[in-house]
């Protein structure tokens, strides 16, 4: 059956006008639906339809019907989570890939996916200011890059691993304020939450290295071999950034892997005045950055660097006859790096997007999300009914009522029912906090000053 190229002419017509549309106001939609669990559900058919449609009836539908069910995360009122957009450069990209339907499984497969997701993590490496060792791939998130990251600790403290299982007592490092991910990681590692050691962070939320030594060396005692310690550059609540230099001089002294997290906060590290957040990190053996929060990507794409790619082939190498290619030193299968083997062609849109907006609006965009950042703490400093709950180094801003916690509840429950905004919430040494995070390209000051105003209304 051929493909018929006049009806996805016309659809395709259609649905790109949409999204120019779309892309031009998104505003026009309420941020988060207006609906209950099992509401989407309810208005499908049970059962999908024994002939075929026509497109432009399923355009209608998705209108009329999918649409009213979204989350608007490219809307420059989103607040929630870590703000991302997908912007012009990346749509098209993902057409593209889309259309061709790569699968860059190794080399041969399909050599655009492998070599240029290199080029475009070099470039990405080298204005991060990252040491010129690292070994760049893409996953889908940076929970999956985590979970690389734990897996390549585990055969590096436990080379037996592969082939036995894990034959030693591993334990693994993180400070309490990072991200759930870890704990599914040492899960999936087989490692165990047991075996996870959350170490206390300081007024400022950030990981005490004092308390990591006493931890480890406590482990070390009771006949733990410490496996992997992961340092977070931007935790998910409160974006605080461990002390780097401080935790690699204690892990060095137990020989074990040092991963760091910094998959939101990492693209700050564009900026000449934000390199004191990375710096040591060619003494670390792992870092993850996700192009999809704070570059302007569109899900999913997030960048997994190791200075170790060996370990990585040690770990996940297995190729049957049916996938042998070539033995020139210069291919790169990406199959051997990683747990999948089928791969989407991600480094397409990153390179689209580095090449549309250039290094140099990027830092402007970013700057940008910072100074609205700071001024919105500002508002909150100044106004009696509010305190922050954290420091706020980049784009997402921690505050509650003193009014106590229920009121703040109240508050970010308030808001996100009115469907023209979208924040979020944390607890923070055991207190809730409402979460401002900024970071969509479209968001501006303006957005910000009328989330300060309905904040302020509703408080």
């Amino acid at each position: 059956m051929k493909h018929d190229v006049e009806a996805f002419r016309r659809a395709a017509a259609e649905a790109s006008e949409w999204i120019a549309r779309y892309l031009e106001d998104p505003a026009r939609f309420r941020v988060n639906p207006d609906m209950r669990p099992g509401d989407l559900m309810d208005r499908l058919p049970a059962s999908g339809p024994e002939q075929g449609e026509p497109l432009a009836r399923i355009q209608a539908d998705f209108e009329e019907v999918i649409l009213p069910a979204v989350t608007h995360w490219n809307h420059p009122r989103f607040f929630n989570y870590f703000a991302c957009t997908a912007s012009v450069p990346g749509v098209i990209a993902e057409m593209l890939a889309a259309s061709m339907n790569t699968n860059g499984l190794n080399w041969i497969a399909s050599p655009a996916v492998s070599e240029l997701e290199q080029v475009a993590l070099g470039w990405l490496r080298e204005w991060m200011s990252l040491d010129a060792g690292y070994f760049g791939q893409i996953f889908d998130t940076a929970s999956i890059s985590t979970m690389h990251a734990v897996m390549a600790a585990r055969e590096w403290a436990d080379p037996d691993s592969r082939l036995d299982g894990i034959t030693k007592k591993l334990t693994v490092y993180s400070s309490d304020q990072a991200h759930s991910s870890i704990d599914k990681a040492v899960i999936a590692a087989g490692i165990g939450l047991r075996n996870l050691r959350k170490i206390a962070s300081d007024e400022a939320f950030r990981m005490r290295p004092e308390a990591l030594r006493e931890a480890m060396e406590a482990d070390v005692a009771a006949g733990y071999t410490p496996c992997c310690v992961i340092v977070s550059a931007g935790t998910t609540s409160t974006t605080s950034v461990d002390p780097l230099e401080a935790v690699l001089d204690v892990a060095e002294a137990h020989n074990v892997w040092v991963h760091i997290d910094s998959a939101y906060a990492g693209a700050a590290a564009l900026l000449p005045e934000f390199a004191w957040m990375l710096r040591g990190n060619e003494r670390a053996h792992s870092l993850v950055v996700n192009p999809h929060k704070w570059l302007f990507t569109p899900m999913d794409c997030s960048a997994f660097y190791t200075r170790f790619p060996d370990v990585l082939r040690r770990t996940f190498t297995i190729t049957p006859e049916y996938l042998k290619t070539t033995s020139d030193p210069r291919e790169v299968s990406l199959m051997d790096y990683g747990v999948a083997l089928g791969r989407r062609f991600r480094g397409l849109k990153l390179w689209y997007v580095l090449r549309y907006f250039g290094r140099e609006t990027l830092q402007e965009l970013i700057r940008g999300h910072i100074a609205m950042a700071a001024e919105f703490a500002g508002w909150v400093a100044a106004d009696a009914r509010f305190e922050l709950a954290a420091p706020a180094p980049f784009s997402a801003v921690c505050f509650r009522l003193t009014a106590g916690e229920e009121r703040t509840r109240a508050l970010v429950a308030a808001m996100n029912q009115t469907g023209r905004f979208f924040i979020s919430q944390t607890v923070l040494k055991g207190r809730y906090a409402a979460r401002v995070a900024i970071g969509n390209q479209a968001t501006t000051r303006e957005d910000v000053r009328a989330l300060w105003e309905e904040i302020t209304r509703l408080a």
